[in-house]
C-alpha cells in the first residue's frame, strides 16, 4: 500500500473520530504526514497512533490533531499561538488555515528540524521560536486563537491572559498518568469559559508553573 491510499484511509478515520470540518479535513488530507515522521516510522505516518519524535515528545496522532483543529474554529485572518512545535505537523496544519502562526519549541533541535521542514514545503506563515512556551509570545500578543500541545494541570494563565477578547483556547489538562481532557477556553473581557471536549493523552507542559488556574 502506497502513501496515498493510506492518506485515504486516513481521511476516512478522521471522519470516523468525529472531524466534520471540511476545511480541517481538507487541509489534513493536502498535507504529507511521512515527512514529519522519523524516517524508521515512516511506514506508521499514516496510522492514527501517536509516534515518539525524540526528547521524550511525540508526534500526536492525526484524530487528536483534527479534533483540537477543529474546536479551534479558526478564520482565515486570524494570528494563531501554538505551544510545542514539536515535528511541526500541526503547525502546518495551523498554517493552511490561518494568517499566521506563531509557534514555540523548547527543544532547539526539534525545532531546528521543524524549521527547514517548514522552508522545504515552503510555508512561510509560520514564525517560530525556541523558549518556555508556557510564557507564550507577549511581543506578539493579543492571539485570536491558541493552542498548547502539551498536558497541563490547569489552564495556563498567562496563556489565557494572551487572548483577544473574544479569543479562545484549546488545552489538554491533567498530568498524571490517566488520560487527559481537552478543554476549549473563552475570552470573554476578563472572564473565561471553559468546555470539555474529550480524553487524550499529551506529554506534560514544562515548567508545572504553567499549571496554576485562570480563575
Amino acid at each position: 500500500m502506497n502513501f496515498d491510499d493510506r492518506k485515504a484511509r486516513l481521511v476516512l478515520g478522521l471522519r470516523r473520530a468525529g472531524v466534520t470540518d471540511r476545511d480541517v479535513m481538507a487541509a489534513m488530507e493536502a498535507l504529507p504526514r511521512e515527512p514529519f515522521v522519523p524516517h524508521a516510522l515512516r511506514a506508521s505516518a499514516y496510522e492514527d497512533t501517536a509516534l515518539p519524535i525524540g526528547h521524550q515528545q511525540t508526534l500526536s496522532q492525526p484524530s487528536v490533531v483534527g479534533l483540537m483543529t477543529e474546536a479551534l474554529q479558526i478564520g482565515a485572518r486570524m494570528k494563531l499561538l501554538e505551544v510545542g512545535t514539536g515535528s511541526g505537523y500541526q503547525t502546518a496544519v495551523l498554517a493552511a488555515l490561518c494568517r499566521r502562526v506563531y509557534t514555540i519549541e523548547r527543544h532547539a533541535e526539534l525545532l531546528a528540524v521543524a524549521e527547514a521542514r517548514f522552508a522545504e514545503m515552503k510555508l512561510h506563515n509560520i514564525v517560530a521560536k525556541t523558549g518556555d512556551g508556557t510564557l507564550g509570545w507577549p511581543a506578539q500578543a493579543p492571539f485570536e486563537r491558541i493552542i498548547v500541545t502539551a498536558a497541563a494541570a490547569d489552564v495556563p494563565p498567562v496563556l489565557a491572559d494572551q487572548l483577544s477578547d473574544g479569543g479562545a483556547m484549546v488545552v489538554p489538562i491533567g498530568i498524571d498518568d490517566a488520560l487527559q481532557t481537552i478543554l476549549r477556553v473563552r475570552r470573554d473581557g476578563d472572564a473565561f469559559e471553559t468546555e470539555e471536549l474529550s480524553d487524550v493523552r499529551f506529554v506534560p507542559l514544562i515548567p508545572e508553573e504553567a499549571g496554576q488556574s485562570v480563575a
